[in-house]
Parts: structure tokens; sequence; C-alpha cells
């Protein structure tokens, strides 16, 4: 199993303007090179169902997850319910920072095949690195990754 933590800065924009874009997720594809779909299948009150198809690497992974969202902390969990990898769980946290806030990403993920951990996961963390780096500035424009625990090369900050 393997956790991929990040945080990236977006330039003048409020932590609260930022949640509300990461929070509304069928409009990924349209901003999202990597995000080729998401289907929303139950919303309440603060959890989400959604149905999810990603660019990874040459293919697609899809999964279902249960996202629970607290706006008034900024924050979005989520937990795979079931997909093409054994396990992904994280969460997202939208946080005020000097000249325009930051989002702090984490995840924990298991590709399900323990003989080739060693050889998928570390592949599996940067490919989401990317993704997610990916996601954000097409959502938000400006990012900049200014941590992470996994080495990844991602394009200059659009």
């Amino acid at each position: 199993m393997r956790t991929v933590r990040l945080r990236l800065h977006v330039p003048r924009k409020s932590a609260s303007d930022v949640y509300a874009t990461l929070a509304d997720f069928e409009r990924y594809p349209l901003l999202c090179e990597a995000v080729q779909n998401v289907t929303i299948t139950e919303v309440s009150e603060h959890i989400t169902v959604s149905h999810w198809e990603v660019t990874f690497r040459a293919g697609l992974l899809c999964w279902t997850e249960e996202d629970t969202l607290d706006p008034g902390a900024l924050t979005i969990t989520f937990h795979q319910l079931e997909g093409d990898i054994a396990v992904f769980d994280g969460s997202w946290q939208c946080v005020d920072a000097a000249q325009g806030s930051e989002v702090l990403f984490s995840a924990t993920l298991d590709m399900g095949i323990p003989s080739l951990a060693d050889a998928l996961e570390p592949i599996a963390a940067r490919t989401l690195t990317a993704n997610i780096v990916s996601i954000v500035r097409g959502l938000v424009g400006s990012a900049e990754l200014v941590a992470s625990d996994t080495e990844v090369t991602v394009g200059s900050a659009s």
C-alpha cells in the first residue's frame, strides 16, 4: 500500500473558491484532460456517490467512490467502493495561504497485486501525482506543486 501526499499553491484564488471548484465533480471532464467521465449516481446533503473514468498511463482506470463533503472545513474525503484497484481512499483540503490558497491532497492506494506491488505502486503513485496536478490546473488555472512525497515530472505551472 502506498500513500501520496501533495501540496499545491493556487495564486490569487481563495480556499473557498478553490473548494467550490473541486467539489463540482461533473465539471472535471470538461476542464481536465485526464478525467474522461464522472457520473454522479447518488447525492445527499454531504455525501455523493460517483463513478469515475480517468486516463491512467496507456489505459483507463474506473472506480466508484463515496465522497463526504464538508464545506465548513473545506474538505472532501473519498472512499473507493469498487473499482479497478484494491484500495483508493483519500482527501482534499483547501486552505488560505499567502497570495492565494493551497490544495492539500492525500491518497492511499493499493493495486491489489502483492507480488508486483514494489514495481507497480511507485509507477501508480507518480501517475496519480501527475494526474492530480493536471486536474487542479485544469480546474483552477494556475497552480504550482510545492511539495510532494512522490518524485514526478510535471509540466510548468499554467
